[in-house]
């Protein structure tokens, strides 16, 4: 089931079993995925809420706050990320209950690294369906990108961004992960294929930066890639 997409899709594991943990790691960047991890419930919010995931593995018995209410939290929160929840109750109750608050899937343990991994290529599918028709808006950290309104805001704050500013983020998450160079910014972007200089992007970059970053001077969502161009990685 090796799998060859790309950018690489981001799986949150929120697990406490040390030995789980590790497990589903090896296997999940062995079929290609980008795995982050959480151990207890409080830290698994955080991690949650503060970057953009394609798909979330939650343990239901987990310290600080359990599964379920971190799923509720999640929800409450307006995360639409597909939730997948992971546990050794296998109560028809507990499944109901899952599913009632807004996870996607529920799996028992013991269970078969198989059946996960096809569960998630489920959860990824239908997620990618969706996004195919509405494409409504993205989120990453505590960005939300409103492509239909065109509007950027942070948390209920509306981010002022020029039309070329958001044609470029728009851009930007279009081709998560990858490496783009400033001529294919100017061509993709600006609509310009020949051009005497490329410096015009570094100055919209920097403006978008500004807007976007937390600190402008490390950017963690648009980063330079010297010699190459730019990559967002939100």
């Amino acid at each position: 089931m090796a799998r060859s997409s790309s950018p690489a899709k981001r799986v949150l594991l929120v697990e406490d079993e040390p030995g789980l943990v590790l497990t589903l790691t090896d296997r999940l960047r062995s079929e290609g995925y980008h795995v982050s991890s959480a151990t207890d419930g409080p830290s698994g919010l955080a991690l949650a809420t503060s970057d953009a995931f394609d798909v979330m593995l939650l343990d239901v018995m987990l310290p600080g706050m359990n599964g379920f209410d971190l799923c509720r939290e999640l929800r409450r929160r307006a995360v639409t990320t597909p939730i997948i929840m992971l546990t050794a109750r296998g109560q028809t109750a507990d499944k109901v209950t899952g599913l009632k608050i807004g996870a996607d899937d529920y799996l028992t343990k013991p269970f078969d690294l198989l059946e996960l991994l096809a569960r998630i290529e489920v959860q990824l599918r239908r997620a990618a369906a969706v996004t195919g028709k509405s494409a409504a808006e993205y989120r990453f950290g505590d960005i939300t990108v409103n492509f239909r309104k065109a509007e950027v805001t942070r948390g209920t704050d509306v981010l002022e961004l020029s039309a070329r500013e958001f044609l470029l983020l728009k851009y930007f998450i279009e081709h998560r992960e990858a490496t783009l160079s400033r001529d294919e910014l100017l061509n993709e972007v600006w609509g310009y294929h020949s051009m005497p200089s490329t410096r015009t992007v570094d100055v919209h970059v920097a403006w978008l930066r500004q807007k976007i970053e937390t600190n402008s001077r490390h950017p963690q969502y648009v980063l330079t890639i010297h010699g190459m161009g730019y990559k967002f990685v939100g």
